[in-house]
């Protein structure tokens, strides 16, 4: 079996009724990113979920989040590892319907990698 690990930041709340939970996952030469979700808002909402590997690439994926209190789950494709894994880090972003500037931002959700300093 692969050697894997889970690397994930705290669970969140937004005041709004969005619940966020977003990892980084790694198992043998692969990482992909995870977020773990509930959205008790009463209407759909958006979330881009973003995995940040060494030297500035970015694996990106939109996820439809529906409006229902039941958990959910939206995970990028997988990427090799180049580095080393705790040097990758996750972020999921919801935000509520509109467009441009009128969508509001509900919830920032972050891995806080494993080798991430303090400042």
């Amino acid at each position: 079996m692969a050697d894997s690990a889970t690397h994930c930041g705290p669970e969140l709340a937004s005041p709004d009724g969005v619940e966020a939970q977003t990892c980084v996952v790694t198992e043998g030469a692969d990482a992909w990113a995870r977020t773990y979700y509930r959205n008790a808002t009463g209407q759909a909402v958006d979330a881009v979920l973003s995995l940040m590997a060494p030297g500035g690439r970015t694996v990106q994926v939109r996820c439809a989040v529906e409006a229902r209190d039941e958990p959910g789950m939206c995970e990028t494709p997988k990427e090799r590892i180049r580095g080393a894994a705790g040097e990758y880090s996750a972020v999921a972003e919801f935000a509520g319907a509109g467009e441009g500037d009128d969508t509001p931002l509900l919830l920032r959700s972050g891995s806080n990698g494993a080798e991430t300093e303090g400042s």
